[in-house]
């Protein structure tokens, strides 16, 4: 890879919190998806790679150290998108999973098993919160469900300060901070 590629996966790390010896692997695996969304997709799914591969980084053992980054990249990008239906014509940005495994030179099964993988290794569910994009975030049915002395309540009805706190607690989702704020 070129100084220039090395120097945007670097930047790309702030934040993260990933462990040194998974830092050189995670920035490759950004310095693929970063220029992919951007070109192909957008900044907020860019951002949301950059959580997930952070996530997976820091995931104990770590799957990211079973090599074959690039396929790695390709399933990330995977594994977001399905989380925000890109392969769904009436999405926009969309993006095909034949499309997808054309442009990152990785067979759509591998994609897939790798992302089912992820998945698995993360417990991440259907519609997982961290990983949505801020149009499906805002109309998520359980992202903004909070449990008060045993009842069920959206936090978008509670007062101010008792969202500011499920927010600082990571109970509810912190809009603020997403791309596009």
């Amino acid at each position: 890879m070129t100084d220039t590629t090395n120097t945007v996966a670097e930047a790309d790390l702030s934040g993260l919190r990933i462990p040194k010896a998974l830092r050189h692997d995670a920035g490759q695996i950004l310095a693929l998806t970063t220029p992919f969304c951007a070109e192909y997709l957008d900044e907020e799914y860019g951002q949301l790679c950059r959580s997930l591969v952070g996530m997976l980084a820091r995931k104990r053992p770590s799957p990211l150290t079973r090599r074959d980054l690039r396929v790695w990249a390709a399933a990330v990008i995977y594994t977001v998108g399905a989380n925000n239906f890109l392969f769904d014509r009436a999405s926009e940005p969309f993006l095909s999973g034949d499309d997808l495994a054309a442009l990152t030179g990785v067979t759509k099964s591998t994609m897939a098993n790798k992302a089912r993988a992820i998945r698995q290794a993360l417990d991440l569910g259907p519609l997982e919160p961290r990983l949505c994009r801020r149009a499906l975030l805002e109309q998520h049915p359980y992202a903004w469900h909070v449990e008060i002395d045993g009842l069920l309540v959206d936090a978008r009805a509670l007062p101010p300060e008792l969202q500011d706190e499920a927010r600082r607690r990571g109970l509810i989702p912190d809009l603020a901070v997403l791309p596009g704020c």
